[in-house]
This record gives C-alpha cells, sequence and structure tokens, in this order.
C-alpha cells in the first residue's frame, strides 16, 4: 500500500477512537463518501476539527486479493487518525483478511450494511446485510478473533426497515457480538430523498449501551448540534 512516511505503529499509539464518544463532546464524523474521502479530503477536514474520518467503501474481497487495488484504494499517511477503513464485504474469511491488513495502520474498520445502491444489493453488500444478522455477527466475530489488537474497532453503517423493531433486533445482536458503536442512516432501503426518521435513530440509541451516529441530512454544525438533541446520539456525519 502507498504511503506517506507511514510507521507501522501510527495509529495504535493515538488515542483509541472508542474514546471520543465518552468525552461528553459532539464527536464530529466525516462520513465515507465515494470519491470523495481519500487522504486529500481527510486532511483537510481535520484541519476544520472533524473528529474522526472514514474512508470511501473499499470492497474487502478486492482489497485482499489484488495489490493493485490496495495501492489504489488505501493511502494514508502520519497525521491521518484516528482512521477508520470502510469495507462492503459478505464473507467474513475475507473481511478479517482485510482487517489484518489494514490494522497497522487504521483505528478500525466498518462494515457497510448500508449503502442501497443497486449493484452492492446484486453483489450482497451494503444495505441487504440489515436482513442477515447472523452474517453481520460473524463477520464482526472473525474480525474480532483475527485482528489482535483489542483496541481495534469493528463497526457498524446500517439502515433502517420500516419495521424498526427488526433494526432494533439487528443493533441489539451485533452489539451482544463486540461492535464498538452503530451508524444509523435514518432512511429505509427504498428512501433516498425523503427526510430522515431522526426519532428512529433515537429509539435506536435508546436500546443500546454502546454509542450511536446519527447519519443523514447533516449539512452544518447548526445542524448537527440539534440532531444530537433530537437522537441523543453521540456523533454526527
Amino acid at each position: 500500500m502507498k504511503n506517506d512516511c507511514i510507521q507501522t505503529t501510527i495509529c495504535q499509539e493515538r488515542k483509541d477512537p472508542i474514546e471520543l464518544f465518552h468525552s461528553g463532546q459532539l464527536v464530529k464524523v466525516s462520513a465515507p463518501m465515494v470519491r470523495y474521502s481519500k487522504l486529500a479530503f481527510r486532511t483537510l477536514v481535520r484541519k476544520y476539527n472533524c473528529d474522526l474520518c472514514y474512508t470511501p467503501m473499499i470492497v474487502a474481497a478486492d482489497f485482499v486479493r489484488s495489490e493493485k487495488a490496495r495501492d489504489s484504494e488505501f493511502t494514508t499517511n502520519q497525521g491521518d487518525c484516528p482512521l477508520i477503513v470502510q469495507f462492503a464485504a459478505n464473507d467474513a474469511r475475507l473481511l478479517s483478511d482485510a482487517a489484518r491488513i489494514v490494522c497497522p495502520y487504521a483505528n478500525g474498520i466498518d462494515i457497510n450494511c448500508g449503502c442501497p445502491q443497486r449493484w452492492a444489493m446484486a453483489d450482497g453488500y451494503g444495505a441487504c446485510l440489515i436482513n442477515k444478522p447472523e452474517l453481520v455477527q460473524d463477520m464482526v466475530k472473525q474480525v474480532r478473533n483475527q485482528v489482535e489488537n483489542p483496541r481495534f474497532s469493528v463497526s457498524i453503517k446500517i439502515r433502517i426497515h420500516d419495521d424498526l423493531a427488526r433494526t432494533v433486533d439487528l443493533c441489539r445482536k451485533a452489539e451482544a457480538t463486540g461492535v464498538s458503536w452503530i451508524t444509523v442512516h435514518g432512511r429505509t432501503v427504498e428512501e433516498r430523498h425523503q427526510p430522515v426518521h431522526y426519532e428512529a435513530i433515537k429509539i435506536i440509541k435508546e436500546n443500546m449501551s454502546i454509542p450511536v451516529i446519527a447519519n443523514g441530512d447533516i449539512r452544518s454544525l447548526k445542524e448537527a448540534e440539534k440532531v444530537c438533541h433530537i437522537t441523543g446520539t453521540e456523533g454526527k456525519k
């Protein structure tokens, strides 16, 4: 993987990202955005006090199998912390292999269970995983078992079901498996530009003991503070 003066202990020596959620302050998160969330963009938003940055979504299978994909999709440097690498995955072994590759260079990985794009859904990635809680659990367990660093976070990003009880059940199962935090995009798979269901995020948060990040239509710090008040969540994307 390409790097800029990178050392294998860069991110392990920095603050554990989970500590951000226990600071009592609003955690400002730069969400994984296609084509945008690469190193140059992350460097920029960190200058404006972004607390936690994600890479764009990376397909774990390609990342593991192709050196070219690794060089193309993942670049970091010493100042790029804390950093979460988001993967699209539907195979626990391949995801754990990908996690072990990035572990020396990042603070954690995130499993994308929220992307509604047709190609992702067709390949068994993204939002279709909210209907496969056992697979999500298996992927989390495999990463936990294969990555030796106990401070390495494993999180998931989801969309909500029409029946919110199913979403709460998914989140509880993920929490029981050892997920560090959950990001909730407050729309269903079918919804695109409809208003975000912040009340649904609030209900999910009320049923969780782990941190929850609210996601969807947050375009300013003022909006982030408002969503924080509505949902009771710790972080905002």
